[in-house]
């Protein structure tokens, strides 16, 4: 049996990142994916994380996979894809049913079904969207509420409370149409706010309760863990370009010298550090509020004891992890990519492309590894779509 080799695509607005990982075939239960490949191209045809040149965008993709593959000295033809796009939404719903043994034992296929009549609520609600992931936060058995998987307990009524991850039908469709074009199968796609949390996140954080923020070009996403499981996820189309807009129209300068003064590499005595860090502070309050307001709306507003952690390329603004503090009233840091000191990649902003990676190597019966409980249902979506390929 030969190693596995694994590739995650994370199309971002920004750049495209492919990440290439191998999988010894006598892997140890905990031993993560190596880096043996990068790849990256300037994205192209894209806005807010949907396709609008689908020529420019597959152009993109094929220059990072290139890369990649000189990179790790091996072909790519299939993929684990990243979806970030603002179409990205939460909808919850409920789920009962009873039973089916005579006994009243609850077994494995009544936790299918329970979540399937969940679904089943809300899919008249959603139109033109699709179920990425389905997430269960909470069973009881009988009205009683019960404290991980109710299979093998006895009951006349099964209940479910459930997150759905859905995006719009027409964005995934065109992303994997565009990859599957330039001939890479495509094995399954997964918010990316996810694929972040798989590297970015420890257990201890997921189990106290964290959001884990990306801040990307045009869009910034935020999901929440709670005992383990991620209880929401959203995006807003607000991001570090943003910054750099104010920057450049603040101090009347170009975008590309405002983005230089951004990142810390231009200084000038033509404007003043306060008046900067009052441009900087103000986009940064206006996104953290943003944050803040999904927080209240799922009542963890100052509540998570793990705080905010944050990643992406634009969590390196001067004085982000203050703000965070101020406006979440959260404990606030900058996440810092930890997989292995001889990895090709330390920046933050791969986190996506390496959490494809690991998604990839992990496995439906993996339920105490990060992945958890997301997995569950991962193929749901593709033996729906790949029907109606030719």
């Amino acid at each position: 049996m030969a190693d596995q080799i694994i590739t995650g695509i994370d199309v971002g607005t920004y750049q495209v990142k492919v990440a290439i990982a191998r999988v010894p075939k006598n892997r140890t239960a905990n031993q993560a994916p190596e880096i043996i490949g990068t790849g990256f191209a300037e994205s192209r045809g894209l806005k807010s994380g949907y396709i609008i040149q689908e020529a420019d965008v597959a152009r993109s993709i094929k220059s990072a996979i290139a890369q990649a593959e000189k990179s790790a000295g091996v072909i790519v033809k299939r993929a684990h894809v990243a979806i970030g796009s603002i179409g990205l939404e939460e909808t919850y719903s409920r789920g009962e049913i009873i039973p089916a043994r005579a006994d009243s034992e609850i077994v494995g296929t009544d936790l299918d079904k329970v979540m399937q009549d969940s679904e089943d609520r809300i899919i008249d609600h959603i139109p033109n969207r699709r179920v990425l992931h389905s997430i269960p936060l909470r069973y009881l058995v009988d009205g009683q509420e019960v404290l991980g998987r109710p299979q093998g307990m006895r009951g006349n009524k099964l209940e479910i409370n459930s997150l759905f991850i859905t995006t719009y039908e027409q964005h995934v469709n065109d992303l994997i149409n565009t990859i599957e074009n330039i001939g890479v199968y495509v094995e399954d796609v997964i918010a990316s706010p996810l694929a972040a949390s798989f590297v970015m996140l420890t257990k201890t954080q997921k189990r106290a309760g964290c959001v884990l923020v990306n801040i990307g070009a045009e869009t910034t996403s935020m999901v929440v863990f709670e005992d383990n499981t991620p209880i929401s996820l959203k995006i807003f189309p607000m991001g570090a370009s943003d910054i750099t807009n104010d920057i450049a129209l603040g101090l009347k300068i170009t975008l590309e010298e405002a983005e230089k003064i951004k990142r810390g590499g231009m200084t000038s005595a033509t404007f003043s550090k306060k008046r900067l860090d009052e441009i900087i502070n103000n986009r940064l309050v206006n996104i953290f509020t943003l944050i803040d307001t999904q927080l209240k709306k799922i009542k963890r507003d100052g509540l998570l004891p793990a705080g905010v952690i944050m990643t992406g390329g634009g969590s390196s603004t001067p004085n982000i992890t203050d703000v965070a503090k101020t406006t979440l009233n959260l404990p606030a840091r900058t996440a810092v990519l930890e997989i292995g000191k001889n990895s090709k990649i330390k920046d933050p902003s791969w986190a996506v492309a390496y959490g494809l990676c690991m998604w990839g190597a992990s496995n439906d019966t993996q339920e105490s590894t990060k992945i958890g409980v997301v997995k569950q249902t991962k193929h749901s979506f593709f033996s729906w779509f790949h029907q109606f390929l030719p």
